[in-house]
């Protein structure tokens, strides 16, 4: 088993990356599962969005299209390849389901989804099959103006934290170039010593 991180910016070719590696490892007989978790919410140009990654698509991946919270990872067949496009799309539709509670206090929310994520990110770390998680790069720019954005990117910067410390490979995705995350120094000793 093999777990992969690919994370970057918007539009970094992150998501292509991975189509690539999975698509190499169809090449070698392996079942791809893709799950998305885009939704259009009734927004034409989301769904313009959502219907191009299904066209772009490899014709031989199958694709679990999860419609809430962690009931997907039931769905996938424990030996195959899974593709998660995207983590930041999973935190955001858990977040909703927290956010949903309304027992819930807004430090118990973040409790709860902090939860929800590790559960996720160690069913992905003990699963039989090879992963792929595509995931968004967050908190290079401003403190974001409202609870819901920080806690967002809050939960995400932890979450990729998380993942990319267990990865088997992780890459940062910019600009269409890659950066291998695990050549790179975890710490960084004082000029001179």
């Amino acid at each position: 088993m093999a777990l992969v991180v690919v994370t970057g910016g918007a539009r970094s070719g992150k998501s292509a990356t991975a189509a690539r590696l999975a698509g190499r490892r169809a090449d070698a007989g392996a079942e791809v599962v893709v799950v998305a978790f885009g939704e259009s919410g009734g927004d034409p140009e989301m769904e313009a969005r959502i219907e191009r990654h299904r066209q772009e698509r490899d014709v031989r991946f199958a694709v679990c299209e999860a419609a809430c919270g962690c009931s997907w990872m039931a769905e996938v067949s424990e030996g195959s390849l899974v593709l998660i496009d995207c983590l930041g799309t999973l935190v955001a539709r858990l977040m909703s389901e927290c956010d949903d509670d309304p027992a819930l206090d807004p430090l118990a929310v973040e409790a709860a989804l902090d939860a929800r994520v590790t559960e996720v990110i160690a069913w992905l770390v003990r699963r039989a099959g090879d992963t792929i998680v595509v995931t968004n790069e967050v908190g290079s720019g401003v403190v974001p103006a409202y609870p819901s954005g920080r806690l967002f990117r809050d939960v995400l910067g932890r979450a990729n934290a998380q993942l990319t410390s267990v990865a088997d490979a992780s890459y940062l995705a910019v600009a269409g170039r890659l950066v291998d995350l695990g050549a790179l120094p975890r710490d960084v000793p004082w000029p001179g010593e």
